[in-house]
């Protein structure tokens, strides 16, 4: 299963060791599912750290080594996510989850992507953290 994880899901495994978002990341490296973000996701999470964070720089680039990164979108895709309500920020992250071919999209951001939550979007189902530790060990 090919998950695409959200500049949040990367904040979230980096800021928090314990939690679920980290599951997640285990559960990569054990082989259970495969991650891939990108750039774009790479770039929002790391600024967020920066500023909200005291997690160990180090240990971001250790999360990441277990992810696959992928090309972003070309504009006309990022233009198509657009009209699925999102923000401007927000688009690319989708239509990279697109062109990635991924089997879901994986964020925690409610307020941009709530709305899409459980819709399949250009082939790619848009699910909460919870949804995907579901899909990926049947929790």
């Amino acid at each position: 299963m090919r998950l695409f994880v959200d500049a949040n899901i990367l904040f979230s495994a980096a800021h928090t060791p314990t939690g679920d978002a980290r599951e997640l990341f285990r559960l990569a490296g054990a082989g259970h599912c495969e991650l891939l973000t990108s750039q774009h996701a790479i770039l929002e999470a790391g600024r967020n750290l920066s500023v909200k964070s005291s997690s160990d720089p180090a240990d971001f680039e250790q999360l990441l080594m277990a992810v696959r990164q992928v090309a972003g979108a070309g504009p006309k895709l990022v233009a198509g996510a657009g009209r699925f309500g999102l923000p401007e920020n927000d688009a690319p992250i989708l239509a990279a989850a697109i062109g990635a071919e991924t089997d879901m999209l994986v964020t925690g951001d409610r307020k941009h992507f709530g709305h899409l939550y459980g819709a399949v979007v250009g082939g790619v189902r848009i699910v909460t953290l919870a949804e995907a530790l579901e899909a990926v060990v049947g929790r």
